[in-house]
């Protein structure tokens, strides 16, 4: 009997109590991560005469050369991401692919359909508006910057975006689903989660609170791909696009990517609107989930989204002795 994608956590070690120190080591990853972008940061404020105590995160994020602040902020991921793929293998004796899927082996073709279908359209739905509202961009191309940013981005954005789709739609949503017995509570907790943590964005200053509908109704619709679709791959692929093209593509002076991209936005937005929330989530990331829904034959929807977490019969899945 093939096991469901939550069901896998059944061939690591899935006690409760791995999973809660399994979160903290990653945390703790995570500050390790943030050291070397803390110390550039207070050097150039050194550097520049401020006053260490009256630094805030907003006034670090500004001292850096843009292309320097974003490989130091993407660097924290990638040090979790680590530290995630470490708490797998040595605390719950899993392996990545176990983490990633229920096939046999990652399916990187699904990775690579989404990534390069969702980067044309997301990069043609910002080109459309260029065109519509010219008055709303600059031009912001330099080609030194921008081929500096494309490795940066290149390299470190994946990469980012993993670790949060590892830990989101892989760990916890793993973790949670055995321990809840159901399907339903993974994917709300996490999607709240992953929705909350980006709370203190500059997005939500700029546009308000209204703005965590889509934080939140994006964490819904990847966990929702990845229970439909019984792995990460999928999820991988489009979380990697959207942040990726949009780098490259877009920045804002409000926005938490402040990058060299070829178009800036300069565009004085007040709060959250029909465009920036309500139709990504209410209508493109349902049509998007029918797209995918009739490509990967996804089935039995209630199901899958709801239905319980058992445990299999032990033939079925390999048994680790502590």
């Amino acid at each position: 009997m093939r096991l469901n994608y939550i069901q896998q956590a059944y061939k690591g070690l899935y006690d409760g109590w791995r999973y809660i120190v399994g979160t903290i080591i990653v945390i703790i990853f995570v500050f390790a991560g943030q050291i070397p972008y803390t110390i550039a940061a207070l050097l150039e404020a050194h550097k520049r005469g401020l006053n260490l105590f009256e630094l805030n995160e907003n006034i670090l994020m500004s001292l850096l050369e843009s292309n320097l602040n974003l490989a130091l902020m993407l660097l924290s991921f990638a040090v979790a991401l680590v530290g995630i793929f470490i708490v797998n293998k040595f605390l719950h004796k899993m392996t990545i692919t176990q983490l990633t899927t229920s096939r046999t082996k990652i399916d990187w073709k699904r990775f690579w359909a989404i990534f390069f279908a969702w980067g044309i359209i997301s990069s043609g739905l910002v080109l459309i508006d260029y065109f519509v509202s010219p008055e709303n961009y600059v031009f912001n191309f330099d080609l030194n910057k921008f081929l500096i940013l494309a490795v940066i981005a290149i390299a470190f954005v994946p990469l980012q975006t993993s670790c949060e789709e590892y830990f989101f739609r892989g760990y916890l949503m793993q973790g949670i689903g055995v321990v809840a017995k159901n399907r339903w509570m993974p994917l709300i907790v996490t999607s709240v989660i992953f929705g909350m943590l980006h709370i203190a964005n500059p997005e939500v200053d700029k546009l308000g609170y209204g703005v965590m509908v889509y934080y939140i109704g994006t964490g819904l619709f990847l966990g929702i791909m990845t229970l439909m679709d019984e792995g990460l791959e999928l999820a991988l692929g489009f979380h990697a696009a959207n942040n990726l093209f949009t780098a490259l593509l877009v920045t804002a002076d409000w926005t938490a990517f402040q990058t060299h991209s070829i178009l800036k936005d300069t565009s004085d937005p007040t709060r959250a609107g029909f465009g920036d929330v309500f139709m990504p989530v209410f209508i493109m990331f349902p049509l998007i989930l029918f797209i995918l829904s009739k490509v990967y034959g996804w089935k039995n929807w209630k199901q899958k989204l709801f239905g319980n977490v058992d445990e299999p019969p032990k033939e079925d899945y390999k048994i680790i002795e502590e």
